[in-house]
């Protein structure tokens, strides 16, 4: 057996910058798609529904794993040549952009309508109701969802290693390997999970119970 040493944490430190940055390309990117998912679901036009909840559907309904093998050999047979961050990158921003579309979507339902009914009679059109009525009480909504999915996403990033891409589970077993210890090595991984997630799911409920409180 080997020694852990501030090599070992170095590079498992490494891996950590590497999932937060994915996440955080991936919550950002899924999120901007998302809005408009979210307000192409929720849209009049019978197709824009239509071809949304499909895409919905097949990100739902498949694996995150899947997604990221399609996402990463589907664009090498298109003939363009990309590394496995970009390719995880951008297989992330798809997975995360239903998800939160479906979230925000529930949100936009949840709005009382009268506060829909009320812009009109006022004459905002329908980018001043979506900006300045709807959606601001709709984040609100969201909140908690938002934040739940968050930390299943940070979660999910160590799946990015099954095509290369060296974050922080994959880190931790290339340490592992190189030490022979591995229920100490992923002990830390597992803990460093824990310190990144667990404050986020507590924010997520304590916002998730004021609402509550409000609301009675």
């Amino acid at each position: 057996m080997g020694p852990i040493g501030g090599n070992e944490l170095f590079f498992l430190l490494q891996g950590l910058k590497w999932t937060i940055l994915l996440a955080v390309i991936g919550f950002l990117g899924g999120g901007a798609f998302g809005v408009l998912i979210a307000l192409l679901r929720t849209a009049q036009n019978r197709v824009a529904r239509t071809v949304t909840t499909g895409y919905i559907a097949v990100f739902q309904g498949t694996p995150l794993l899947m997604q990221l093998f399609v996402v990463y050999y589907g664009v090498a047979l298109l003939g363009v040549d990309v590394n496995a961050w970009i390719a995880v990158a951008i297989a992330f921003t798809l997975h995360a952009s239903a998800f939160l579309g479906e979230i925000w979507r529930g949100a936009i339902e949840a709005v009382p309508r009268g506060q829909t009914e009320a812009a009109k009679a006022l004459g905002l059109h329908y980018v001043s109701r979506m900006k300045d009525v709807v959606l601001p009480q709709a984040l609100k909504i969201s909140m908690p969802a938002t934040i739940g999915f968050l930390v299943q996403l940070i979660k999910g990033t160590s799946l990015a290693a099954i095509v290369g891409f060296i974050e922080l589970t994959r880190a931790g077993q290339i340490v592992s390997n190189q030490t022979y210890r591995p229920l100490l090595v992923f002990g830390i991984v597992g803990l460093i999970y824990f310190i990144i997630c667990w404050p986020l799911s507590h924010l997520g409920s304590g916002i998730e119970k004021r609402m509550a409180k409000a609301a009675r």
